[in-house]
């Protein structure tokens, strides 16, 4: 393949890699994890929070996700953006590390002292493979750089609406 048909391949592949990543992300908070699934191998590995959370295979880490995050009072923000992404020479593989930003709501409790919040930022690690569906990722996880849990007591807030309570309809 002639440079600049290389040149150009290379950025339509990490273009549909970071479409792959927002995709994830967006699914993620809107907690479609069908959606999720779909854009995970079946042999994904993940290393959640610096490894602490480590599965393999889709099922494992669908599992995982789903069970932390499906609560309707556990609302997440994932923002990730300064992509560094590279490709194998033949566009069949890719790494990609990213600059995380999040935030977790969880009003769980039906003490509101007990409500909280958690801040952070990290960097994501992660594989894809080419697939004949496209992008697809193959492994997954952060590190940590930090991390703030507060509490979230009645006084601070004024008002909190939900997408998942039906606050939106």
């Amino acid at each position: 393949m002639p440079k600049n048909d290389r040149a150009i391949q290379s950025l339509l592949e990490i273009e549909a890699i970071k479409q792959l990543k927002y995709a994830y992300l967006r699914h993620l908070d809107l907690k479609d994890w069908d959606a999720v699934t779909a854009l995970f191998t079946p042999d994904v590995v993940s290393t959640y929070s610096d490894g602490k959370h480590s599965y393999q295979g889709r099922d494992a880490v669908m599992a995982f996700l789903s069970q932390l995050l499906s609560h309707k009072r556990i609302v997440t923000k994932h923002q990730v953006h300064h992509p560094e992404i590279t490709l194998n020479d033949d566009f069949t593989a890719a790494q990609g590390v990213w600059y995380l930003t999040d935030a977790v709501i969880n009003t769980v409790s039906r003490d509101p002292t007990k409500h909280f919040c958690i801040a952070g930022t990290a960097f994501y690690d992660e594989r894809y493979v080419k697939t004949v569906e496209g992008w697809k990722i193959a492994a997954i996880g952060y590190r940590r750089v930090y991390e703030e849990t507060t509490a979230r007591t009645a006084e601070l807030v004024l008002e909190y609406k939900n997408r998942f309570l039906g606050d939106f309809d």
